[in-house]
């Protein structure tokens, strides 16, 4: 979410349902018509199976559920932080950063690399 530059989400959960749009969205743009989302938030997987059992994520899951239209086959799948060491690593590296930065480039920053 960072690379948006969006807005704080009102929760953690707000900010993985709009994570997973924007990858949605990004996705589809690139013409990507069989795609697999991977989270380490099981309640996001939870909430795209189960709609009707998160009546105050409706828009967001109708927006979901519009744009997993666009794919011949998509999937969301939950894997734990303990089994994907490099987006554990990138998350705690991103916590300990003194301030927010948005950084886009080809080339990955030093903090980064060297975390990996």
């Amino acid at each position: 979410m960072g690379a948006r530059n969006t807005r704080a989400s009102l929760s953690p959960l707000h900010a993985e349902v709009e994570a997973l749009i924007w990858a949605l969205e990004c996705m589809r743009n690139l013409r990507q018509r069989q795609v697999t989302f991977a989270t380490d938030c099981s309640q996001l997987v939870k909430m795209v199976l189960e709609p009707e059992e998160w009546p105050a994520f409706a828009p967001y899951l109708q927006e979901i559920k519009k744009l997993q239209e666009s794919f011949h086959n998509s999937q969301i799948i939950h894997v734990p932080r303990t089994e994907n060491s490099r987006a554990d690593c990138l998350a705690r590296g991103v916590r300990q950063q003194s301030s927010f930065v948005v950084h886009m480039d080809a080339e990955l920053p030093n903090w980064i690399t060297e975390s990996i």
